[in-house]
């Protein structure tokens, strides 16, 4: 009876601290100053001939901004796995996702995929591919660990 009576009292204690930091956080809110006014940026009288449209004519100042340059997918894949942005991919770096990929795998925790199984593989892939032995790959030996694209099979009609 004792803890009916005491989980009652606490949900209730619990309740109320919610409502007093909800109206705590309102009244905040309530008393912040307005946004300031937005001024156009054309003045009212302008005709629309003279206002610039998508290609960019009727543009005063300097030429458009130049085009970004659209990376190769062995750039985004290289980029995607070098966190530290030094040009270089370290083993750690290659480990690193991978250990998600891992915990998927062993659905039932009772680990009879072992990691070390799993890091030899992964290990020999990159020590296949730092051809140069530093424990670093460059741009032309991640190039080399590109997957392979699958085969899709024929028409079976």
């Amino acid at each position: 009876m004792n803890r009916l009576v005491l989980g009652a009292v606490s949900a209730l204690l619990l309740a109320g601290a919610g409502m007093f930091w909800w109206q705590g956080q309102a009244s905040t809110e309530a008393s912040a100053p307005p946004p300031p006014p937005m001024q156009s940026e054309m003045p009212s009288g302008t005709p629309l001939e003279e206002i610039p449209d998508e290609d960019g004519e009727g543009l005063q100042g300097g030429a458009l901004p130049p085009e970004a340059s659209a990376a190769t997918r062995e750039e985004k894949r290289f980029n995607r796995l070098d966190r530290n942005r030094d040009n270089l991919i370290s083993r750690t770096e290659v480990m690193q996702p991978r250990i998600a990929a891992f915990r998927k795998l062993d659905k039932d925790g009772n680990n009879l995929l072992s990691f070390e199984e799993w890091a030899v593989a992964t290990s020999n892939r990159f020590k296949k591919a730092d051809s140069d032995g530093n424990g670093n790959l460059t741009r032309p030996e991640f190039a080399t660990t590109k997957p392979k694209a699958a085969s899709k099979p024929g028409c079976k009609c």
